[in-house]
């Protein structure tokens, strides 16, 4: 017989159109009534939603509840855990992915008790193709979701494994009427009869059909609601009128089910099909300054503070483990799936940016603590500047160093070239006044340059070393301006001509390779949406330049259009207009890769802006780098019949992680972003989204999501919601890098130079001339116990031709540290013996495993204790 296994949660939006702070007060009111009923009835359970913080939350201002939710934990009754916070699945790092999983189990287990091991994403929009792979890292081998699957050309039942790239299975389990599938109002619990016949046995019958399943999920529960009372009882009542057999289950029991199931069907790809539910294709672009924060923000922890953090612990600097969660947690709150996608009301919006000023005021000053702590040890002089390498290979190369000087004339020792990338002049200051040991002296503050200056340098691999500066007759080097509108290496030229420019790979020409285009949005903060009548306009380039300097040349293009100011002057026969300003820099240097910048000063409201590049193959398929492994991707014919068959426009708008490429006969061109996430491929053009702007948060019956509005607008007595911090109106910069390679397409090659570009430079002058170039440098006193610290130093060294992708302060043990290498490819990589001999090999939880080798699309880590690594 059919068994419907029922199962009682909340659905916990962090934030959304309601704030954080709105949520915690609807907690205490619907955590305690949870609480409540499961002391009083032990016949039932509940699921707190699968995210930690929110209990955390409820903690803070209900202390006297830890012990209940404890003991109910214990008894299995109450379920918490896994994630720290429900987590978007495409839009953010894989290492963000494995932070969340990392801190939510192991604030789970020290705070309540063992975590629901289930990987479980109720309402996240759409799912990386990988990320089968990322739960076996924290050893989840289940996954449960609503959205993004389609029985008809996807997979034939709502449960079935799920393969990610590599040989990672988890036993998946869809729930296409989603989480709300036996939701009870009440409506439904005065007329059970009702309930079951109209929507509870029509549910469990569809899930029965689509694969023959005699066991049913029924999640039964919506957002922010309180528990069903008695609820052993209406399960009683429900079987009295019910075709199928009810029973009231937890989430880890059903997987249990599913696990001893046999001959289950496989599937292999990314879920983002708009079937049952919305998956929101066109999410990627809404608010893209918020995920290019955040962007900056994840490159800013992984590849500078927690490698940062293993040299101050080497070298005796104690920074506490708790600032480290504290910033990712910071991190993680934002990447809740209403809250990366941007779906959200202003006032949360705020809230958002708040958190993220938040998250790099700590990982600021942690950084500042450190690399003061190092120059004070090295008692260091004015003219000293220490220099950071925070990736595990020895470093030979150009770094960027923060600086002040007295004058521009001075040149760096052992640097064959030292260029002024920027500077900014503060004038004499007349009765400064400074602290002695009897009081205060006024004096005369000479005038001095702030400047970042480009040099050569050698750095050891995790560690730094100190470069030194000296007065010259000769000013330090900047960018000259020449008489040319055309750059050039041993590999390409570019060149800008009529308006256009033309980019040459050895005997390939791409005319009119970039290009901006504009467009009108219709949409919403969920979604893009094209306006009718309106179509996409090419932003004209009028002028260029050619800066020179001994590193690389810069070809600067730049133009001016005016544009419709919103949706209604698009349409109309005299519309009011605005200029918009935009200026792309491309730049050449001894590398591969052209680095690119792009500049707009956004005027005008409700529009896409796009960057369209030649790449001459029509075939329209295209390779888009994920989290740790890359799927190829080719448009789909869209039926005509779409409207009937789903619920929006099933678009060829693709997500990527950090680059995508394109295979042109014996080569390929690979675009790199820095934070960008949406393409799509249209002929022989790649099209890269900028910004895609808006000022509602939902609309109703859009071009390519008819009916309701997302975000509950049109629902009874709701109110449409004005986002106009989602227009965006500023200047803005997004920052990029492409390469044309020969021969097939490397993957590897692909990966490593996704990460490499990713490097950040660090350097510290102690100085005197302008305390506040760091926020708390002048609150960091000195230390009255002195630290014997070398004047040169790495931690530890790996062969460049593995791929890190983190190093980190141990989560789980401490005076240890894990590095973990990953592997962005379909062959196994072997690693050396002395390297697997230097610690343990574990999972991302730090739990040991049995492996020598990274399997395809996976990881490996190893777990290393500080005290045993050789200080050089």
């Amino acid at each position: 017989m059919v068994k419907a296994h029922v199962i009682q949660h909340t659905h916990w939006d962090r934030e959304w159109y309601f704030t954080k702070e709105d949520a915690i007060v609807l907690s205490d009111q619907v955590f305690t009534e949870v609480l409540d009923e499961l002391e009083r009835n032990p016949n039932v359970n509940f699921c707190l939603d699968g995210q930690t913080s929110i209990v955390d939350e409820y903690v803070e201002i209900n202390p006297e509840k830890l012990e209940t939710i404890q003991r109910l934990m214990k008894e299995g009754r109450l379920f918490v855990g896994p994630w720290y916070a429900q987590t978007d699945a495409l839009l953010v790092d894989a290492e963000s992915i494995l932070r969340n999983l990392m801190i939510g189990i192991s604030d789970t287990i020290n705070k309540y008790g063992e975590p629901m091991m289930v990987g479980y994403l109720p309402d996240t929009f759409g799912f990386n193709a990988n990320l089968p792979t990322l739960l076996h890292q924290a050893e989840i081998d289940n996954f449960m979701c609503w959205r993004g699957l389609n029985f008809e050309t996807m997979v034939s039942s709502p449960y079935f494994i799920w393969k990610g790239l590599g040989d990672k299975i988890v036993y998946a389990m869809n729930f296409p009427y989603g989480y709300m599938t036996g939701m009870m109002n009440l409506d439904a619990i005065n007329d059970v009869p009702k309930f079951v016949k109209d929507k509870l046995d029509v549910a469990v019958e569809m899930l029965h059909t689509h694969g023959n399943n005699e066991d049913i999920l029924v999640p039964s529960g919506v957002d922010q609601k309180s528990m069903v009372l008695n609820f052993d009882q209406i399960i009683n009542e429900m079987n009295h009128s019910s075709k199928y057999d009810n029973v009231i289950s937890d989430y880890p029991s059903y997987v249990e089910v599913i696990r001893s199931k046999k001959d289950l069907p496989q599937y292999e790809g990314e879920l983002r099909q708009p079937v049952y539910s919305r998956v929101h294709r066109s999410i990627g672009s809404v608010r893209t300054q918020m995920k290019l924060a955040n962007f900056k923000l994840e490159q800013k922890i992984l590849k500078r503070i927690e490698p940062l953090m293993l040299i101050a612990e080497k070298n005796g600097i104690r920074i506490g483990k708790g600032l480290l969660r504290r910033l990712w947690k910071k991190v993680l709150e934002n990447q809740a799936h209403d809250s990366i996608g941007g779906c959200v009301s202003d006032n949360v919006m705020e809230d958002i940016n708040h958190r993220i000023k938040e998250a790099n005021e700590i990982a600021d000053g942690i950084e500042n603590l450190i690399v003061k702590r190092i120059a004070d040890a090295l008692d260091l002089n004015a003219n000293q500047v220490l220099v950071f390498n925070t990736t595990t290979a020895q470093y030979q190369g150009p770094k960027t160093v923060h600086i002040v000087a007295n004058s521009k004339k001075i040149q760096f020792k052992g640097s064959s070239y030292a260029i002024v990338e920027k500077e900014i002049f503060y004038p004499e200051r007349q009765n400064a006044y400074r602290m002695t040991a009897i009081g205060y002296e006024y004096f005369d503050e000479p005038a001095y340059y702030e400047l970042d200056v480009k040099i050569e340098v050698e750095v050891p691999a995790l560690g730094y070393t100190i470069v030194e500066f000296e007065e010259s007759e000769e000013e330090l080097e900047a960018a000259v301006k020449m008489n040319k509108t055309e750059i050039k290496n041993d590999a390409l030229t570019i060149t800008f001509s009529k308006g256009s420019l033309k980019l040459i790979a050895g005997d390939v020409e791409y005319p009119d390779f970039i290009r901006l285009v504009d467009s009108g949005n219709a949409g919403d903060t969920y979604d893009y949406s094209p306006l009718e009548g309106d179509h996409e306009v090419p932003l004209n380039f009028d002028k260029a330049e050619v800066l020179l300097d001994s590193s690389k040349e810069a070809l600067i293009i730049s133009g001016k259009t005016k544009l419709p100011k919103n949706l209604e002057d698009r349409l109309a026969k005299h519309p009011e207009e605005a200029e918009v300003d935009y200026q792309i820099t491309l730049s050449i240097g001894a590398g591969e890769v052209v680095e690119g910048s792009i500049k707009i000063k956004n005027t005008i409201y409700s529009h896409r802006i796009r960057m369209v590049v030649n790449v001459l193959d029509d075939s329209e398929k295209s390779i888009a780098q994920i989290q740790n492994g890359f799927i190829e991707n080719k448009p789909d014919i869209i039926p005509e019949d779409w409207q009937e068959r789903m619920v929006e426009k099933p678009v060829n708008l693709e997500i990527f992680d950090k680059s995508v490429s394109v295979i042109k006969d014996d080569s390929y061109l690979t675009f790199y972003a820095d934070g960008l996430k949406e393409y799509e491929r249209i002929g022989q053009k790649l099209y890269i989204t900028l910004m895609a702007t808006t000022g509602e948060l939902g609309k109703p019956n859009l071009a390519w999501r008819p009916g309701r509005a997302s975000g509950d607008t049109t629902n009874e007595g709701h109110i449409m919601m004005q986002t106009p911090l989602a227009q965006e109106i500023g200047e803005y910069h997004f920052t990029f890098g492409f390469t044309v390679r020969n021969g097939v397409f490397d993957e590897w090659k692909v990966a490593k130079l996704s990460e490499s570009r990713l490097d950040q430079s660090i350097s510290y002058q102690k100085q005197s001339l302008n305390v506040f170039i760091h926020r708390i440098d002048n609150k960091i006193w000195p230390l009255q116990n002195e630290l014997t610290i070398p004047t040169e130093f790495s931690l530890v060294e790996f062969p460049e031709e593995l791929l890190v992708s983190a190093i980190y302060p141990s989560y789980f043990n401490e005076g240890y540290y894990v590095v973990r290498f990953a592997n962005p490819t379909a062959k196994e990589v072997i690693l050396p013996k002395e390297i697997l001999e230097m610690g343990d090999v574990v999972n991302a939880i730090e739990r040991k495993q049995a492996s020598t080798a990274i399997q395809p699309y996976d990881y490996l880590s190893l777990l290393i204790t500080i005290e045993k690594t050789t200080k050089k």
